[in-house]
């Protein structure tokens, strides 16, 4: 009989930012959506206009158990703003909303937020 070693866990830091990666492919590889859009908000990056995403998912698992679900970068109307979904501990799904231009939480919205708050 061969016993066999499951594979290590992958660290949830980089299944958020696989999942992060794949959304962005998947949103610029839509119709309307190309290369000057891309290189617009790696460009928007590098200056410093918008915060880099990582610095965004890093301070939200330092403050708030939970998964990753979805992320988006809306430009709408007003600021730009990092919009996150998490899935927490309890079943939750809590969306945060960011300013993207200067990474501060501006909004919460969803059911037992607390909860998911980790101690400081």
């Amino acid at each position: 009989m061969m016993i066999t070693r499951a594979p290590p866990p992958v660290p949830r830091h980089r299944l958020c930012c696989t999942a992060c990666v794949a959304l962005l492919f998947a949103a610029l590889s839509t119709p309307g959506l190309g290369d000057k859009h891309w290189r617009d908000l790696h460009n928007d990056v590098r200056r410093g206009k918008l915060v880099e995403l990582p610095v965004i998912l890093d301070w939200l698992q330092a403050h708030y158990a939970g998964e990753v679900l979805e992320v988006e970068l809306e430009r709408d109307d007003g600021p730009p703003l990092y919009e996150i979904e998490m899935l927490g501990p309890q079943g939750q799904v809590v969306e945060f909303e960011f300013d993207a231009g200067n990474g501060e939480l501006v909004g919460m919205e969803g059911v037992n937020i607390n909860a998911m708050r980790k101690a400081p």
